[in-house]
């Protein structure tokens, strides 16, 4: 066998290891950037640039603004739906562009959409649809399996989207980062500033802008007993309050 062969016989011997080797690496140098915040670019160092443009992706005929970022490579990538927290721009926040690119540069084709309810601080389940537009687009692209980021609020919709007969079997992962167990303790904690978990728990000023803005936004469900509940920063008293929220509100919660 000549010499050329015998490096090509190593080369798709060694291929898998190649593979993981980098896998590892890029996780590093993927850390390393988005934990500097971008003081320290590896990564971007020695990738090529990514580009990014609109995902088609619709739910119930209405089309959802969805953004996809990807690099150049040799294969398909996997597909990722990025889904954010509480940002009043959606998918054009600066911080998530820069997380999509980061993420895009890592090898993923990443598809970010704009959640409505968490652009006004009114989220519904139906919130949940622009997820599964998104894994549907990602999936129509070619981009396969896709798995799943949500951020902080964001877990909601995700976990739902991820739970939807339509495009479960197609989900391989979802990943939740600062997500939330409980409505109720995380009411307790914006309305009052108590919070507790595993023997540790502590009260921090509330943000009555922001509780007030709330408000406004879901004025269909603040008003008698939804109002009394929004109105109260008695952490003891929060329990009572929604129990004796209308049992449509509380399905909701």
């Amino acid at each position: 066998m000549s010499r050329a062969l015998w490096l090509a016989a190593a080369l798709v011997l060694s291929l898998p290891a190649l593979i993981s080797g980098w896998s590892l690496a890029g996780s590093a140098l993927f850390l390393v950037e988005f934990l500097s915040e971008g003081r320290w670019r590896p990564l971007s160092a020695i990738t090529p640039a990514v580009a990014a443009r609109p995902l088609p992706a619709s739910a119930g005929g209405r089309a959802i603004p969805t953004d996809l970022y990807t690099r150049a490579s040799f294969g398909r990538a996997p597909g990722l739906v990025l889904v954010h927290g509480l940002a009043r721009r959606g998918k054009d926040d600066p911080r998530l562009r820069e997380a999509a690119s980061l993420l895009a540069r890592d090898g993923w084709a990443v598809a970010v959409p704009t959640v409505e309810g968490l652009t006004v601080l009114r989220l519904r389940p139906d919130d949940a649809a622009a997820v599964v537009a998104a894994v549907r687009g990602l999936e129509q692209a070619g981009y396969r399996p896709v798995a799943i980021l949500a951020v902080s609020l964001g877990a909601g919709p995700a976990l739902l989207a991820a739970a939807d007969p339509s495009v479960a079997s197609s989900v391989s992962a979802v990943l939740a980062l600062g997500g939330y167990a409980s409505v109720v303790e995380l009411l307790r904690y914006t309305l009052t500033g108590a919070y507790r978990f595993d023997g540790i728990g502590g009260r921090r000023p509330v943000n009555e802008p922001a509780i007030a803005e709330f408000a406004r936004a879901n004025a269909e469900l603040v008003d008698g007993a939804g109002g009394r509940l929004v109105d109260n920063r008695d952490p003891q008293a929060l329990d009572r309050l929604v129990a004796e929220l209308p049992p449509g509100v509380r399905q909701l919660l």
